[in-house]
């Protein structure tokens, strides 16, 4: 039976008062930091650079969105040092935890950020639920990444002072890698036959926003909602009329209507990965950039 919010803030609490103040419950005396999920969990084992433990909330396979908290992640986010979440319903089961705790330093990756985009599933079937006021997927736009570290570090200082020049140089080391990753994108995109990223939900509004492009997506925000026939028909209207040559899905999710599409404008599909999970193998959140950026720019007649 699933736990009620009660049973859970209850155990929050219960762990948050045998809480280690500061001390690992693991018992290698290092700052204990869970992230919510992969992007955040990337961001944070980077800055930490071993000196301390970082975890995943959310399982292999498992949607973020969906996340819900078994007993054991709740009393760990009560013991947490530090905790990197995504705020504004992007992950209510996290929220509805860390509302209730104290002593323990947060930081919601969106409250960072400014210049949100505005974010609604308004092409999903009538009767659906706005979901999201704010796009959550601030993650695939790299300067917005950097400064998410710089702010990491800034506060795994002050929660572990003794390895604060660690987590700095870190910082500074991600910073002027996401900064090279941002000048490859500006480069692969600068010159492109089109720029209309025709996509199986809009994961990717802050992607095209960095770098000059149009995202037109079948479903909004959410991957798990079904889009109307009538928006169905509208992008493929668009497609064809934008010269469109790939319509790109998620490999979580079935690929069906973007088959739809591509069958009857003529077009090819293709994968692009939102990093929501973590990659497969050695694979890291820059390969996965890379991967995309490579699909994106063939997709779009870039040179």
């Amino acid at each position: 039976m699933k736990p009620t919010l009660f049973a859970l803030t209850a155990l929050a609490l219960l762990g948050a008062g045998c809480g280690t103040g500061g001390e690992d419950s693991s018992g290698s005396g290092k700052p204990e930091v869970i992230a919510a999920f992969y992007p955040l969990e990337f961001v944070a084992a980077e800055v930490a650079g071993g000196s301390a433990n970082v975890t995943n909330l959310s399982p292999p396979g498992i949607e973020p969105h969906d996340l819900e908290l078994a007993p054991g992640q709740v009393r760990s986010l009560a013991q947490a040092d530090l905790v990197v979440y995504l705020g504004e319903g992007f992950q209510p089961a996290v929220e509805d935890v860390i509302g209730e705790l104290s002593g323990t330093t947060l930081i919601d990756g969106l409250e960072t950020q400014d210049g949100l985009l505005q974010a609604s599933d308004e092409h999903e079937d009538e009767g659906e639920d706005e979901k999201h006021t704010s796009d959550p997927h601030i993650w695939l736009d790299p300067t917005r990444v950097a400064s998410l570290g710089t702010l990491v570090a800034a506060e795994m200082a002050r929660i572990d002072p003794d390895n604060a020049d660690h987590y700095e140089d870190n910082a500074a080391d991600l910073v002027n890698a996401l900064d090279e990753l941002d000048e490859e994108y500006s480069s692969a995109l600068e010159n492109c036959e089109r720029n209309e990223l025709v996509v199986s939900h809009e994961a990717f509004g802050y992607l095209t926003d960095r770098y000059g492009l149009e995202q037109v997506g079948v479903s909004g925000i959410d991957p798990e909602a079904d889009p109307s026939p009538g928006r169905v028909a509208e992008v493929a209207n668009f497609a064809r009329e934008h010269g469109v040559t790939t319509i790109f899905f998620e490999e979580q999710v079935a690929p069906d209507i973007a088959q739809v599409i591509a069958d009857e404008i003529g077009a090819g599909v293709e994968v692009l990965d939102p990093l929501e999970f973590p990659p497969d193998g050695d694979s890291d959140y820059f390969d996965v950039m890379r991967t995309n950026l490579n699909s994106i720019s063939t997709a779009l007649g870039c040179s």
